[in-house]
């Protein structure tokens, strides 16, 4: 556990990893393992006083995955605040729809793989 998340921060998160969305099932059996481009991913990885649903810790690259509620005014409202706050920490936010998902996940795997490479490795800033 890192010293700024909080203790009940940790909690969510292991909930969260047991308690997985489809979405988030497909996804992680694309990105588990390294067999995305060689990047280790973690589900449910705690960034501050937030989580992101995937996080690659070398290339400083989360992943989320955004259900119907994400639409809702007060949640869009909260997303914004808590990207800023996850990117003021230099890392990259990546958001898809669980449809994206679901549906097109080729494309998903293609926007991930575009966008590693211009990624920084641990400790540089991000390019661009």
């Amino acid at each position: 556990m890192k010293r700024d998340t909080p203790k009940y921060i940790v909690e969510i998160a292991k909930e969260l990893r047991e308690n997985k969305t489809n979405s988030e099932t497909i996804l992680w059996d694309i990105l588990k393992s390294r067999k995305l481009n060689g990047l280790k991913f973690r589900r449910q990885y705690a960034i501050g006083r937030y989580i992101a649903d995937f996080y690659c810790v070398e290339k400083r690259l989360a992943i989320e995955i955004d259900g119907n509620i994400h639409k809702k005014r007060d949640i869009k409202e909260y997303d914004l605040i808590r990207q800023e706050e996850i990117e003021s920490r230099n890392v990259l936010v990546l958001k898809f729809t669980n449809e994206e998902v679901e549906k097109n996940i080729d494309e998903v795997k293609r926007k991930i793989c575009f966008v590693e490479p211009l990624l920084p490795s641990s400790g540089e800033g991000i390019k661009g």
